[in-house]
């Protein structure tokens, strides 16, 4: 049986109008001897940026002092070669001014070689010495990713193998100690019964609260769709897992490009590559973590002129807004490409941004007190690029009204019945794509809204009455 969820029952939000990102213009962020592969990027307490990056086996470090970025520093010691390339490779996380790095060192395949964490409390000012994270005996270990809890302490997700680099599955292991110490490892892949994932595909980690989410692509079959372990306890145990890509794409070469989400209220929106519709695209969905509702998964830009292939989506968010980031090519020009938001409750605009035109190979985002900054691989300077940009916060979300409208779910009939509106009040729906489904005028015998003809996932719902402020809620269909 079909249902329609509501989030917002008899409280309404008022509409608010996008606003555009006001850019600087793009600067080095090191000379080109440093290399540029893979750079990710983080914001510190006072929001200064903080970006790592891999060379010639190192990880590479530099932060904003304040007027420019520090020279560059390998965090790995010398006998600690790190694996990493265009694709992959070392990751970070902050939460203030305590930072986390993870790498895995060289070579991939050995048992012996392990992943190791570097911990900063000053905002990246200085690191401790690495600490061994994976405790995986005759294991391999892979593709490490972090995240940091409410309390500040670390959250690493890896992929796990045999000894002979078979069974390949994400596994997730915390500490309690700021990183001195990790708990065994716990399986967070295989929810859907497949018996392996996509073994040369990063993964990424979500986290809000007691909410913990492993994204990873699956592999089930060739069946390459993108998968969450979902956990309520922080991550001390994963008990469900959800689809968050069900666009079935079968593939049997590797596609070397991971999911990136983030967690908003009881929504999860997730970014990703697919090749489901015969061109490697960027898609973008939203799932429901509270009934592990999948999203569908729209590409985030749809066809159009001179488009080729698109990958390596990213997404930040920062109170209210929220921002998206991919490599393009268009007419055989490679691109930076951003969609923004400052209000992720009312969607994405239809357009986009175009950070940086030429040779980008793969791009970040973080965003921090209205300031939104990306990085991307320049291969032409063979440098690391960096963009700074500004936009209009939300000084709050509206004025919230206990209106005479309200918007009840009908379980059984596939409906939302719409009542104590005024005649001809104007109802409209909106996918999360900011694009129209439903447009029409109410009367008193129209509140009864089918929702058939709409796939599963989120939408909002606007009703307009006359003078007054647009109200909005947000419907989730499964």
């Amino acid at each position: 049986m079909k249902k329609i969820f509501t989030l917002l029952t008899l409280l309404f939000i008022s509409a608010i109008t996008y606003s555009q990102v006001a850019w600087n213009m793009a600067m080095n962020v090191a000379l080109p001897s440093y290399g540029n592969a893979h750079p990710r990027i983080v914001t510190n307490a006072a929001g200064d940026p903080i970006i790592l990056w891999n060379d010639a086996m190192n990880a590479m470090y530099s932060r904003w002092n304040g007027s420019s970025f520090t020279a560059p520093v390998a965090l790995n010691p010398a006998p600690m070669p790190i694996a990493g390339a265009s694709w992959m490779g070392p990751d970070i996380a902050a939460k203030g001014d305590t930072i986390y790095v993870v790498f895995k060192i060289m070579p991939e395949a050995d048992t012996s070689s392990h992943i190791y964490i570097m911990r900063s409390f000053d905002g990246g000012s200085t690191f401790l010495t690495p600490v061994q994270v994976d405790q995986i005996g005759d294991s391999i270990s892979r593709f490490p990713a972090v995240t940091v809890d409410d309390s500040g302490n670390p959250i690493v997700a890896f992929m796990k193998f045999d000894n002979t680099f078979m069974d390949s599955r994400w596994v997730v292991t915390r500490s309690n100690d700021f990183g001195n110490s990790f708990n065994t490892d716990i399986k967070v892949s295989g929810f859907n019964g497949s018996t392996a994932v996509c073994d040369c595909c990063p993964g990424g980690l979500a986290s809000a609260g007691n909410t913990l989410m492993m994204l990873y692509r699956d592999n089930n079959i060739n069946i390459r769709d993108m998968w969450a372990g979902v956990s309520t306890d922080n991550g001390n145990s994963f008990s469900s897992g959800m689809p968050v890509d069900q666009n079935s794409w079968q593939v049997f070469s590797c596609a070397s490009s991971g999911p990136d989400a983030v967690i908003t209220g009881d929504s999860v929106y997730t970014v990703y590559m697919s090749g489901a519709n015969g061109s490697t695209r960027v898609y973008f969905s939203i799932s429901s973590i509270l009934n592990l509702s999948g999203g569908i998964g729209n590409e985030i830009t749809g066809p159009f002129p001179g488009l080729g292939v698109q990958n390596y989506p990213r997404i930040a968010t920062d109170g209210t807004a929220m921002g998206i980031v991919w490599k393009q090519s268009v007419s055989g020009n490679d691109q930076a490409a951003l969609m923004f938001t400052n209000d992720h409750s009312t969607g994405f605009p239809l357009s986009y941004d175009t950070v940086d035109l030429g040779d980008v190979t793969n791009v970040d985002i973080a965003m921090s007190n209205g300031n939104i900054f990306v990085v991307w691989e320049d291969d032409g300077t063979g440098s690391v690029k960096f963009r700074s940009g500004t936009y209009n916060t939300l000084s709050g979300i509206g004025n919230i009204y206990s209106a005479p409208v309200s918007v009840i779910p009908t379980l059984t009939n596939n409906f939302v019945d719409i009542s104590g509106t005024q005649l001809n009040a104007r109802l409209s729906i909106t996918d999360a794509m900011g694009r129209t489904v439903v447009n029409k005028i109410l009367s008193s015998e129209s509140n009864l809204q089918s929702l058939e003809h709409l796939q599963n996932g989120i939408y909002f719902l606007t009703i307009e009455n006359g003078s007054q402020k647009p109200f909005t809620t947000k419907i989730i269909k499964y």
